[in-house]
């Protein structure tokens, strides 16, 4: 009995991707840019406390639901046909209760903040639950999951100030970009699969231009994050940050020139730390500025 209980929680620990975090860290640093900028230092705690556990409720409901609109592909891909929806480990009544189950102690946890973010989180739901379903019809679902991924920024302001700043989309389209650069290399270790089983995505689009769009949604993410630098007169320590942030970038390249399906993967892995750089860097010139008047 004990055993089997066992075998369960692992399948859902796996079908949420509890196993691998980096989704989830990538969600969360754009939630943590919003709320530290928003706060213009550090932010109230129930807000930090409530964001970081919505992310990770809101990680794991998209992983489900991804694995739920691809059941019938990933046992056709090589770095998904071991899924627990793909093995038949866990059916598909499961995963959707389990999922109806994150999304409903998500919407609890929202409901402690104010008007404004519970009705922005209206807007976050379908955000996440469309996505998957893009890649059959969409060519470029990866500015739609930068939409989705970034959403958590505007939210973060709204929570802090209630009420909405231009910076907040701005930001949020900043995630846009950054997100095309990750889930296109992430992209590139599939193309091969999705091209069998006529699914689209930006590196089949991009084609040959692949690593040039990869760079170019890089330099525009930068780009714009070091304009909202600017417009909130941030300092030395968020531009070095973004300076950390260019310096991985450019190892990205070095990493995706060739195309090999694991140094793709290196390099969307390796975003986790262009996020933390570019928080660390924000975080500790607010930290200076406010609380030790730098």
């Amino acid at each position: 009995m004990i055993a089997t209980v066992k075998r369960r929680m692992d399948a859902y620990e796996r079908l949420m991707r509890l196993d691998k975090p980096i989704g989830i860290l990538l969600l969360l640093w754009p939630a943590l840019w919003g709320l530290w900028l928003a706060a213009y230092g550090f932010p109230d705690y129930d807000n930090l406390a409530i964001f970081v556990v919505g992310v990770v409720l809101m990680r794991c409901f998209g992983c489900i639901v991804n694995d739920y609109a691809d059941r019938k592909f990933d046992p056709h891909v090589e770095r998904t046909r071991d899924r627990p929806l793909a093995t038949g480990e866990v059916s598909p009544r499961e995963a959707l209760v389990l999922a109806a189950f994150l999304v409903l102690f998500a919407f609890l946890l929202v409901l402690q903040l104010n008007k404004l973010t519970v009705m922005l989180a209206f807007v976050a739901l379908p955000l996440a639950v469309i996505y998957p379903f893009l890649k059959r019809v969409f060519s470029f679902p990866q500015a739609w999951l930068g939409i989705a991924f970034g959403f958590s920024i505007p939210m973060a302001f709204a929570a802090q100030h209630g009420s909405l700043m231009k910076v907040a989309w701005v930001m949020m389209v900043a995630n846009m970009f950054w997100a095309i650069a990750y889930d296109t290399e992430y992209a590139m270790v599939d193309r091969d699969d999705d091209v069998k089983l006529g699914l689209k995505s930006s590196a089949i689009l991009l084609g040959r231009h692949d690593v040039a769009g990869v760079m170019v949604a890089h330099a525009l993410f930068l780009l714009v994050m070091a304009g909202v630098g600017y417009e909130r007169q941030l300092g030395a320590f968020y531009f070095a940050g973004l300076a950390v942030a260019a310096g991985l970038v450019a190892y990205q390249y070095r990493l995706i020139r060739a195309r090999g399906r694991a140094a793709c993967f290196k390099a969307f892995l390796n975003n986790n730390w262009v996020g933390f750089a570019i928080f660390a860097g924000l975080a500790l010139d607010l930290y200076l500025r406010v609380r030790l008047r730098w």
